[in-house]
């Protein structure tokens, strides 16, 4: 049996060419750190919590509802940060115990943020 441990990175794409401008929305409008460092295949990383956000250039583009969900600690607080940037918040069916919403990156990576409640 395989033990799990726990999550260690997260990979996201975007387009050829848009480094810089993920950069600048990562630290920018996330208020990410990004980890120093010459990654493999030019990719850039952010300290995300205790995980890590892997950004990479990659030909093409899919919008899906695929994504990862991070727990927050005031949900309220970081749609007001989302919103005060530009970003639209996107909802979704409910789920008991939790309270949630999703938003995608300049590049359509979606993303949600969750807090538990009760």
């Amino acid at each position: 049996m395989i033990q799990f441990k726990r999550l260690d990175h997260i990979l996201v794409c975007i387009p050829e060419g848009a480094t810089a401008e993920a950069r600048a929305f990562y630290t920018d409008s996330l208020g990410l750190a990004e980890i120093p460092g010459n990654h493999p295949g030019g990719a850039i990383w952010f300290q995300m919590g205790d995980i890590e956000l892997h950004v990479r250039e990659e030909a093409g583009t899919s919008f899906s509802k695929r994504h990862p969900a991070f727990e927050v600690g005031n949900l309220s607080e970081a749609k007001e940060i989302l919103q005060q940037k530009g970003l639209a918040i996107e909802y979704s069916s409910d789920i008991d115990g939790r309270d949630r919403f999703f938003f995608r990156d300049p590049f359509g990576n979606r993303f949600e943020l969750l807090q538990f409640i009760g």
